[in-house]
């Protein structure tokens, strides 16, 4: 399916599923919530990486303004709804501030392999005990696939681009798998290197060696 949507594009990368909470204070963004909300459409976020716009982004859906101020401005709760990919800009939309795209959405396999995504899930889990940090997920561990755990999991934003990029569930958990393999010694390195700093310069209780 092919269509048009307005986008807000922004310097992240939002994945379906994902409930994104943004400050709106741009005029054109005012603008675009507003026609979001009395119309009740969706619009899309494509990533900026660069500086530029990449052809993937995330269908959103505006779920509640929550607090507008006196100059306009607004606090909003989103959510992620399906990935698209831009098929041409279009950056003047008539009477409007904002911009759009000609977009189509492709498929994209959910089929999850259960034993690879709890590997996932323990490894962040590893990940996140060497790095002293506390993230809850918003599902069950047994309902959790690839996109809600990908923010957890110490991606580049390019590399979150990457995983967005990959349709198929199954790929995106090993790109995931294969990714925590990698950081993992070198964070538990560099804590290693940390505590030893540390203690440079404490008083050392240490055994000698005996000949």
């Amino acid at each position: 399916m092919t269509n048009f949507i307005s986008i807000f594009p922004l310097s992240i990368v939002v994945y379906p599923g994902e409930e994104l909470n943004l400050h709106i204070f741009e005029p054109r963004y005012k603008q675009l919530m507003n026609d979001c909300r009395e119309a009740k459409k969706t619009f899309g976020i494509p990533s900026v990486i660069g500086e530029k716009i990449t052809e993937l982004g995330t269908l959103m859906e505006l779920v509640e303004i929550t607090e507008v101020y006196d100059n306009g401005e607004m606090d909003i709760k989103t959510r992620g709804v399906e990935v698209f990919r831009i098929l041409e800009l279009v950056k003047e939309v008539p009477g409007k501030l904002y911009s759009g795209a000609i977009v189509n959405y492709p498929e994209n396999s959910d089929k999850n392999k259960p034993v690879l995504m709890q590997k996932v899930i323990e490894i962040i889990g590893q990940l996140h005990t060497i790095l002293k940090v506390k993230k809850t997920f918003s599902k069950p561990e047994d309902q959790l696939r690839s996109f809600d755990v990908a923010h957890h999991a110490g991606l580049s934003l390019k590399e979150e681009y990457e995983l967005l990029g990959l349709f198929n569930e199954l790929q995106r958990q090993e790109y995931l798998k294969q990714h925590l393999l990698k950081v993992l010694p070198i964070v538990a390195e560099m804590e290693t290197l940390k505590k030893r700093i540390q203690l440079n310069g404490h008083f050392k209780n240490l055994e000698g060696f005996k000949l």
